[in-house]
């Protein structure tokens, strides 16, 4: 089918270079009036004057965007939307002074999601994150990345990687899968030193090759933190996943600066994710190196931290950077990427354009898609978002709030804001 998108008040290409946007190219999102989209089945056809594609495209089923704001699908490329109850007793216990790690050693934080997870079979998981993932889709995200790391067991793992490609088959979205095996230490497996090392040999040498086995994975990941996987667990880890065919991600310097994003420019990780304790060397390396520095300044503010990953000293060295959600149900509950977008601007001191193209371009860059999704041109996939607004710097303005009228797909409709999200 041949769509035609016509009567945007904007249309925000993000147009440029199939790869992550850095220093200069990161002001210019794109932004033109006056033009229409042509999109031939699940490509973008042609981007320009709307009286000229009318002619040309004479044919076209006509989509007419009222005055809104066309843009690039938007790219949430760290996620963690499978897992069962939500976490709200930790939000209030961080408010009487509990932190982060204190709450993990007396077995809440990811512990406590991983018990849960444990307990519930993939249809119960199915039919919880179905609702999520579309809640997700409502804010104007048509690419999304899904993480396991709640099992911790191969036969959990297991379970939750084949529910996201369960997902992946009904949902209209694209869904990145990834592998967090190693998203932390399991009770049972902190006892010894011994019993910890024989849980980091079962993850390489057992779960990996399982899920090699049955594709089930683009990505492996490790959290890599002070109390959680060393520098040398990691390394070690994600050298054995890269060596049986997957990509590599790595959660860096998310709490204290532990030489994650060092690590992952050493070992050319597609992304690096958190960095809100990134150190000057890390940056450096980030800076020099093509891995993605993906941000996610929801989880520090939902924790109550006074820290903030430090985005304009990553823009102004030359880094790559995404932005994302981390959606999870401990440390960042929002579906909402266009709110990480006001955070982006009003807490990380970035530009409008410097967020949106790191939303897009730079998100799809942060999953190694580039050069298939993220702007607004002639061969890309037709993913698009039209939001409710007539400039795009309203959209991170009106915080919060859900502006996404409708989406697509690969050229075919996701998400209208006329539907309930069921």
């Amino acid at each position: 089918m041949t769509l035609l998108f016509v009567n945007a008040k904007q249309v925000v290409t993000c147009a440029g270079p199939a790869r992550a946007r850095v220093g200069a190219e990161m002001r210019d999102c794109g932004v033109r009036e006056n033009v229409a989209v042509a999109v031939d089945g699940e490509r973008i056809a042609k981007v320009g004057a709307r009286a000229e594609l009318e002619r040309e495209y004479a044919s076209a089923t006509v989509i007419d965007c009222g005055g809104g704001v066309l843009t690039p699908g938007l790219v949430d490329s760290h996620t963690h939307a499978i897992f069962g109850k939500p976490r709200y007793e930790e939000q209030e216990r961080r408010a009487a002074g509990a932190d982060y790690m204190e709450i993990a050693r007396e077995g809440g934080g990811i512990h406590s999601s991983v018990r849960d997870v444990r307990a519930r079979d993939a249809e119960e998981l199915l039919a919880l994150a179905r609702p999520r993932l579309r809640r997700l889709a409502s804010y104007g995200t048509t690419t999304v990345e899904v993480k396991s790391g709640y099992g911790l067991s191969i036969e959990d793992e297991l379970k939750i990687l084949r529910v996201i490609r369960q997902l992946a088959t009904e949902l209209p979205m694209r869904i990145v899968p990834t592998w967090l095996g190693a998203h932390e230490i399991p009770k049972e497996a902190r006892a010894t030193p011994s019993t910890r090392a024989s849980y980091v040999k079962m993850i390489r040498e057992e779960m990996l090759p399982l899920v090699v086995n049955e594709r089930l994975a683009v990505f492996a990941d490790v959290f890599c933190e002070p109390g959680v996987f060393t520098i040398a667990e990691s390394r070690d880890l994600l050298s054995a996943a890269r060596a049986a065919g997957l990509k590599l991600k790595l959660h860096a310097d998310e709490l204290a600066p532990s030489g994650g994003a060092e690590l992952a420019a050493e070992l050319r990780a597609t992304s690096a994710d958190h960095l809100a304790a990134i150190s000057a060397g890390g940056i450096q390396a980030l800076a020099t190196s093509g891995t993605v520095a993906t941000l996610l300044p929801g989880t520090m503010l939902f924790l109550g931290k006074g820290t903030r990953p430090p985005a304009r000293a990553l823009l102004d060295a030359g880094a790559a950077v995404a932005l994302a959600t981390d959606f999870n149900p401990g440390t960042s509950p929002t579906p909402n990427l266009p709110f990480i977008l006001t955070l982006a601007v009003s807490e990380l001191h970035m530009s409008v354009a410097e967020s949106i193209l790191a939303a897009t371009v730079n998100g799809a860059a942060a999953l190694g898609l580039a050069g298939e999704t993220g702007q607004l041109a002639s061969g890309f996939s037709a993913d698009l978002a039209l939001f409710d607004v007539e400039d795009i710097r309203e959209l991170p303005y009106w915080y919060a709030d859900r502006r996404c009228r409708r989406t697509w797909v690969r050229g075919k409709a996701c998400h209208s804001s006329e539907l309930p999200i069921t």
